[in-house]
């Protein structure tokens, strides 16, 4: 059955294909998405489509380039003291959509809406060391900490919004205005996002279409012209032998884990969680599944990254270590030997993800851990995880550069909404270290002190790592200038264009 599932969409896709497909507008670039943004306002953006397509949309203070060092965007800064940090707005980037001149009136605007605003932003945690935020002109923003951070240039990567919009109470995440390369246009059906160019007027669609092989389909027949990510391998080798397409590949850095709910009965007990990470086999996963196109992950910091923890000792598959950790659960609460584990799993309804965690369940049975698997549509299923309605979940880590990560996701303060600590860890270890790391101020310190942090999360088993996914694209011929960042970013359809 299982070989079945696996070539159907293939078997539709052929049957697809062999219509003539539909020409396609010239002046237009469709871009295939599995998931919609869950807000266009940066204030609030957490997933991952939401934080691609704000990066199109607006332009911050700061970005990160391949170093994972922050870089100036919107403006350049000086450090004036130990606490007081001073930007100054370029030239470049600050005409919003709108046609308002943005100054420092719209960065202090929107960094206090995240501050103070209604409702709660998950990014007020990563920015609470703000004390003050003062204007000397309308090119200079003055940061006033309340104590020393020399990760704070880092903090500033989110997108500026007109301070104008802000106090008028405008709806920032269906109708966006920034001032980023792409501008907002509207809304032309459901689940379908225009944007345009702003420096040549190129249209660029961004179109939801959840089911991998319909949206592979729509690809091969012209009704859409590139897609990024999302498709099961088997999908993608098949791809690889049709004509009109191709197909381009990079490595990645987004981080996919298994999360818990460390306030739960049973997934709170420690034991649980290693014959977990002990009974899940991510190097038959990575090469059966993945076909390759992954490789196992240790901590959300990826290799190569200045603060990424060396030597991790790995969560080896070891089924009867597994058998051996629950067994000691048992014992401590006085359950029959044979008694098996009921746990339940969260997972979006994405074919692909739904196979993984089938996978997955098998995989636990085979230890004594019944996986109950609930799949939801992607509102609902991330809705749930930042309440903790949850057990055991699969999430991923995208674009990560700094780590700040570690107080957002980790610290005993950043429960959501305040923050992005979901599986409700309270470790005053951890706490300890995140903010001794943010405190150092010699790169050799911070970088001592966070390897030390991502081993003590190691050992907690706060997640079970997987695996690191590889990026890739599919794209029809006559498409060019679609290249692949490591974080997953679309930004390269700032250059994308169709030959003539």
């Amino acid at each position: 059955m299982a070989g079945i599932r696996i070539l159907l969409p293939v078997f539709f896709l052929l049957l697809a294909t062999a219509c003539v497909p539909p020409a396609s507008p010239p002046t237009l670039i469709r871009f295939g998405l599995s998931v919609a943004p869950v807000t266009l306002d940066p204030r609030y953006a957490t997933d991952a489509e939401s934080y691609r397509l704000c990066r199109l949309l607006y332009r911050s203070l700061t970005d990160f380039h391949g170093d994972y060092r922050p870089r100036p965007a919107l403006a350049d800064w000086r450090q004036m003291g130990p606490r007081h940090y001073r930007f100054t707005l370029g030239d470049t980037g600050r005409r919003f959509h709108n046609g308002a001149w943005l100054d420092s009136d719209d960065v202090k605007a929107t960094y206090e809406a995240i501050l103070h605003g209604v409702p709660l932003s998950a990014h007020r945690g990563a920015l609470q060391g703000i004390a003050t935020i003062r204007l000397p002109d309308q090119d200079t923003v003055d940061f006033i900490l309340h104590a020393p951070d020399p990760l704070f240039p880092g903090k500033l990567g989110i997108g500026i919004l007109p301070a104008e919009l802000i106090r008028a109470g405008h709806p920032f995440a269906e109708q966006p205005v920034g001032s980023g390369a792409l501008r907002f246009l509207g809304w032309p059906m459901p689940e379908a996002l225009d944007l345009e160019r702003v420096r040549d007027g190129r249209r660029i669609r961004f179109v939801v279409v959840r089911d991998p092989a319909v949206r592979l389909m729509k690809l091969l027949r012209g009704e859409l012209d590139l897609l990024q990510d999302n498709l099961p391998p088997e999908l993608l080798d098949w791809t690889s032998r049709q004509s009109g397409v191709h197909i381009r590949h990079s490595p990645g850095n987004t981080f996919s884990y298994l999360g818990f709910n460390l306030a739960d009965h049973q997934v709170g007990d420690q034991d649980v969680r290693r014959a977990v990470a002990h009974a899940v086999d991510r190097e038959a996963i990575v090469r059966h599944v993945f076909q390759g196109l992954a490789h196992p992950a240790e901590a959300i910091l990826v290799p190569g990254h200045w603060a990424a923890a060396a030597d991790l000792p790995p969560h080896y598959h070891d089924p009867e270590r597994a058998r051996d950790y629950l067994q000691r659960y048992r014992q401590r609460n006085n359950l029959p030997a044979t008694t098996p584990i009921r746990l339940v799993y969260k997972t979006s309804n994405n074919p692909f993800r739904l196979r993984l965690a089938t996978i997955i369940q098998y995989q636990l049975r085979q230890v004594g851990i019944d996986l109950d698997i609930r799949s939801y549509d992607w509102g609902t299923f991330y809705g749930d995880i930042k309440r903790g309605d949850f057990q055991l979940y699969s999430l991923s880590w995208v674009g990560i550069k700094s780590p700040d990560i570690f107080r957002y996701a980790f610290h005993s303060e950043q429960q959501p909404p305040r923050g992005a600590n979901r599986g409700r860890l309270h470790s005053p270890e951890a706490d300890a270290l995140i903010e001794a790391g943010e405190a150092a101020t010699e790169l050799q310190a911070r970088t001592e002190i966070y390897r030390r942090l991502q081993g003590l999360l190691h050992e907690q088993l706060v997640y079970v790592p997987l695996w690191h996914e590889n990026r890739y694209a599919v794209v029809r011929t006559g498409i060019t200038g679609y290249t692949l960042h490591p974080d997953g970013r679309y930004d390269s359809v700032l250059q994308v264009d169709r030959l003539q």
